[in-house]
């Protein structure tokens, strides 16, 4: 069988999903019911809440006889891990751009990667049903982003098509009334994207690309077939990767492979072979890890292992030790939660994890704060109770020189807003490389550290009435600038432990914003508010009215407390200080200082 692997790269919400479901849909492959739904492929819980990929996913789809293996990948900068080894199993990509927003910062990050394994490039302009296309400004700016990469010219050649995934039409001109179905798509992977270059007589090499389990079958390996030919209850050679930049391979075991998969539709179905260039799923191999080489018994060979860009952003991750502490989650102690974070280890290759001299204490390291509260929201969905510290950077030495991460940010706000922004990047150190105007629209690129950047979305979402788009993407290593000022604040501390009161809520939020409403139990040291003043303040929303034997006029006390602020993870972790924690369970996120008792926390002071 003829196959093609190709990847599907955008930015964030520029319709990728909705295409890949209009190729699974329009495509000679059985589905059964997953017909009826949409966002076929962004089938985890979190996916959908989102309304983003965060999970590199596969399928398989028939066209005219070709296999045609479709890698969904993320689309946004903090899962650039996933994209990186995922695009090694591919051949090709199509390059998603927004016919209206033009490519964005991602799609930047994303398409230099491709060109960096070789890929061809087919690039497709979707919605163009939209009423505010541009659809020859997109393909001009598509051209000038293809040579500020250096493409070559045979990569500026690429074939264009236009298409309105959502309606599953697609077509070589951006005529909406001219397009039929999503056929000219498939046309265009056969004719445009290479077959694999594989050599099937040769000894079988194949890259671990991505690890799931089976309750069942155990550790399950993915990953495309270099070389040779994988064939059911064969014996192989598993191969360790060693880490980047050393030479060699690392231990060597023989194992024989209990269940060999490949890719039909979305399902995994049993195969006695899988060919050199194919995508494959084998069981039977215990400890197999991403970046392993699975090779033949007879002459064993490493593959090269896959690069990843180093984690930038690093949290202190701990047992919950507040008074609340065991109550909500399943999972309280250190040990459960180093299990799991060891766990999460195995599949994603961009995520580093060190103990420290605490045992109940972790330090965990990731692409950015959207990365790791990924992780947490899955762990306290699983039942997992614990507590995070603020966001750190992680610094570099090179020579005698300290290196810190810095990141070009792009945000679009309405003219109004501009000198709030400006403002607000300036105390934070950032340099605008770009400012222009366009419907009432400021559009603004800053380069700034990305210690001096978190916090920001809050900020911005908060001061622009939620009308504010950031986006922003990893520029590398910098000379660390001297003084960076962050989301300086102060906080309204609960004074004693106990259930608020709508009386005691009316008095204290006069102080600042609050974070908790009547009725709900808080705990001295806990975080109910935020001060008006960049200060701490220690207030009593406890506090209940004092009974008379007067009658008082009939008014609810609560017909002036103003709604509390609910915070979400992400503005969680953007808010806290250096002295703070989140408290994360599975039903309550709360924000506390690390040292609860009050006399003590201003003796330490």
């Amino acid at each position: 069988m003829d196959i093609r692997n190709i990847t599907i790269i955008a930015h964030v919400d520029h319709g990728k999903s909705t295409l890949v479901d209009a190729l699974l849909k329009q495509s000679d492959t059985t589905l059964g019911k997953l017909t009826e739904g949409e966002l076929i492929m962004d089938s985890n819980e979190l996916e959908r809440e989102r309304g983003i990929t965060i999970f590199s996913k596969n399928a398989a789809v028939l066209y005219k006889g070709t296999k045609i293996n479709i890698i969904d990948t993320p689309g946004h900068a903090d899962f650039g891990g996933e994209v990186e080894r995922v695009l090694n199993m591919a051949d090709g990509s199509l390059l998603l751009v927004d016919a209206q927003d033009g490519p964005m910062p991602q799609t930047r990050f994303v398409l230099k990667k491709a060109f960096e394994a070789k890929h061809k490039i087919i690039v497709v302009i979707n919605k163009v049903d939209k009423k505010n296309a541009r659809v020859e400004h997109v393909h001009e700016k598509i051209l000038e982003l293809f040579m500020d990469l250096g493409a070559t010219d045979e990569q500026l050649n690429f074939p264009v098509l236009y298409a309105a995934g959502k309606l599953g039409l697609a077509s070589t001109s951006p005529d909406l009334a001219g397009m039929k179905n999503i056929i000219p798509v498939f046309d265009a992977i056969i004719s445009h994207i290479p077959g694999p270059q594989a050599e099937e007589m040769a000894p079988l090499q194949m890259m671990v690309i991505s690890i799931s389990s089976d309750d069942y079958q155990g550790r399950i390996a993915i990953g495309r077939v270099h070389r040779g030919a994988l064939k059911k209850d064969m014996r192989v050679m598993h191969m360790k990767s060693l880490p980047a930049g050393q030479a060699g391979s690392g231990e060597m075991k023989e194992y024989k492979l209990t269940a060999l998969t490949t890719y039909l539709g979305l399902a995994r179905v049993a195969t006695d072979s899988v060919p050199a260039g194919d995508i494959a799923a084998v069981a039977g191999i215990p400890d197999v890890n991403i970046g392993d080489t699975i090779a033949s018994v007879e002459s064993p060979e490493a593959l090269p292992v896959v690069s990843i860009e180093k984690p930038t952003v690093k949290m202190m991750f701990s047992v919950n030790d507040s008074p609340f502490a065991g109550q909500e989650g399943e999972y309280c102690t250190s040990r459960n939660l180093r299990e799991r974070l060891f766990k999460e280890l195995d599949n994603d290759v961009a995520l580093q994890m060190e103990e420290t001299s605490s045992a109940d204490s972790f330090a965990v390291s990731g692409r950015g704060e959207l990365h790791l509260s990924i992780l947490i929201e899955k762990m306290r969905r699983e039942g997992y109770e614990f507590q995070v510290s603020k966001p750190e950077v992680i610094f570099k030495q090179e020579g005698d020189k300290i290196l810190e991460p810095m990141e070009d940010v792009w945000i679009e706000v309405p003219k109004e807003y501009s000198g709030m922004i400006i403002q607000n990047m300036s105390m934070r150190k950032a340099e605008m490389k770009n400012m222009h105007a366009e419907r009432n629209i400021i559009y603004f690129h800053f380069f700034i550290s990305t210690r001096g950047f978190i916090g920001f979305r809050n900020e911005l979402m908060l001061g622009t009435k939620g009308t504010g788009v950031v986006n922003s993407l990893s520029a590398g290593y910098f000379p660390k600038m001297q003084s960076v000022e962050t989301n300086s604040h102060g906080s309204l501390i609960a004074h004693e432990s106990g259930a608020t009161t709508a009386y005691a809520l009316v008095h204290s939020q006069e102080r600042g914003a609050l974070f908790v409403g009547p009725g709900e139990q808080v705990y001295e040291g806990q975080v109910v508010g935020q001060n008006a003043k960049d200060s701490d303040l220690a207030v009593n929303v406890c506090k209940e009215k004092h009974l008379t034997n007067f009658r008082a006029k009939g008014e609810a006390v609560t017909d002036d407390l103003v709604p509390k602020r609910i915070l979400s993870l992400e503005q969680a972790l953007e808010y806290i200080g250096d002295n703070e924690l989140v408290e994360v369970t599975p039903k309550s996120i709360r924000i506390r200082k690390r040292i609860l008792r009050n006399a003590l926390r201003k003796k330490s002071e």
